[in-house]
């Protein structure tokens, strides 16, 4: 499918919303279950390209493995292609993430004595993979860049005969998904300590646990938070916890600023727009914990036109497109004033009325489609490229349809 017509002026909010499970719970627990061999069976696993990406190249017998857009496999099978002692592997990606730096994983890596060969650009992929002899059990890392150099070199820590010990250097970006790894490691038996910038994980025979249950996914909740926000219904979604460990969880709280309420009834969410909620003329957040979030916040800001600015977006520009760019691009279109730097975006100056049929591009990246497709409830848009949410929420189109969004695929 390349475009999609969508309006959803008279949404059905009857029908219970189910979220397949987090794609970023359901690839750290793949890894640890591919480790160690283990029999442990994953309920409630991501149905994304990305999981299903990951599932392939572990099951893969190949020399080359691509992992096309999937970033989180990038990362995780750098680490676990190195320390498993996997020789004459290359590890490749699509043109983008070919230009995705992985330098600062693959120099910790080749210190712990990892061999590991850059096959065109040094610092980014493709790898080839040649054999490991353990030199090291602690290192030092960057965590200024991307916390899943973090947490690939955390996931493969208890497999190594001594362990490991991370000293973090820097601000430490998107520090939800490194306590993240720490809790899924603790929940199947790993012993993981934590204590400010040091992280230390002790070394471990096998996994004890059969049973493992991935919540479902609180992105993909975030863009059914914004079209409660601009539309005013009431949703359900399941299945998720009030003590979820996904740090994007923190939508319950950051969608408060547009009025949205979230009640925890067992393992359904219900999402509320308060009535007597007063719109607020200017809000400023800082995301420096949940950037994924900021497409989606930063669309529900337009749809409700509130001046708002959006910081702690430092990790966007290496993201599968420079999203901070692309956002400025198609909120344009708008007739909206937008400005970013490296680190923050900011809207203002709103139309009186946002102008019908606009048509968004959304680069190969599918937080684009995902975060605006809720201002369709506001004004008819056209989403090209629309089939670029399977990366993360395949069933997205499926489930705006069951609430009786009009949508037009045109091939």
């Amino acid at each position: 499918m390349n475009s999609l017509k969508i309006s959803g002026f008279n949404i059905n909010s009857k029908k219970k919303i189910i979220i397949s499970g987090s794609k970023s719970e359901s690839n750290r627990a793949l890894i640890l279950k591919y480790l160690f061999n283990s029999d442990i069976t994953i309920d409630n696993l991501s149905s994304s390209d990305d999981t299903k990406i990951l599932l392939k190249a572990l099951e893969n017998k190949t020399e080359i493995i691509d992992i096309h857009h999937a970033g989180t496999a990038m990362r995780f099978l750098t680490s676990l292609f190195a320390v498993t002692n996997k020789k004459n592997i290359t590890l490749t990606g699509s043109d983008r993430m070919q230009q995705r730096p992985i330098g600062e994983l693959v120099d910790s890596l080749q210190n712990l004595g990892a061999d590991i060969i850059y096959e065109k650009e040094i610092g980014y992929p493709p790898l080839r993979f040649n054999g490991f002899n353990q030199k090291n059990s602690s290192i030092e890392l960057r965590s200024d860049i991307s916390s899943q150099f973090v947490s690939s070199l955390m996931l493969v820590a208890p497999f190594l005969k001594d362990g490991l010990k991370i000293k973090l250097v820097g601000n430490i970006f998107s520090k939800p998904y490194i306590l993240l790894t720490s809790e899924v490691m603790n929940r199947f038996g790993f012993i993981c300590l934590i204590n400010k910038d040091e992280i230390e994980i002790k070394p471990t025979k096998k996994i004890l646990i059969k049973n493992y249950f991935v919540e479902s996914d609180w992105s993909s909740a975030s863009y059914l938070y914004s079209i409660v926000a601009l539309s005013g219904v009431e949703l359900n979604l399941s299945t998720f916890k009030s003590n979820s460990l996904q740090g994007d969880s923190k939508l319950s709280k950051l969608y408060e600023n547009f009025g949205v309420k979230t009640y925890f009834e067992n393992d359904e969410i219900i999402l509320k727009k308060t009535i007597s909620h007063k719109k607020k003329k200017f809000i400023e957040l800082n995301l420096i914990e949940n950037p994924d979030l900021a497409q989606t916040i930063i669309i529900t800001s337009l749809g409700l036109s509130i001046h708002t600015k959006l910081t702690g977006l430092d990790t966007l520009k290496i993201k599968e497109t420079d999203r901070l760019l692309a956002l400025k691009n198609e909120i344009s279109k708008f007739n909206t004033d937008v400005l970013i730097d490296d680190h923050s975006i900011e809207i203002k100056n709103f139309p009186k009325i946002l102008p019908e049929n606009i048509e968004i591009d959304t680069y190969g990246d599918h937080r684009m489609a995902l975060a605006f497709s809720p201002l369709s409830v506001l004004v008819k848009l056209v989403i090209n490229d629309c089939g670029v949410i399977s990366k993360s929420f395949p069933d997205y189109w499926t489930v705006l349809q069951k609430l009786n969004f009009n949508l037009e695929f045109n091939n």
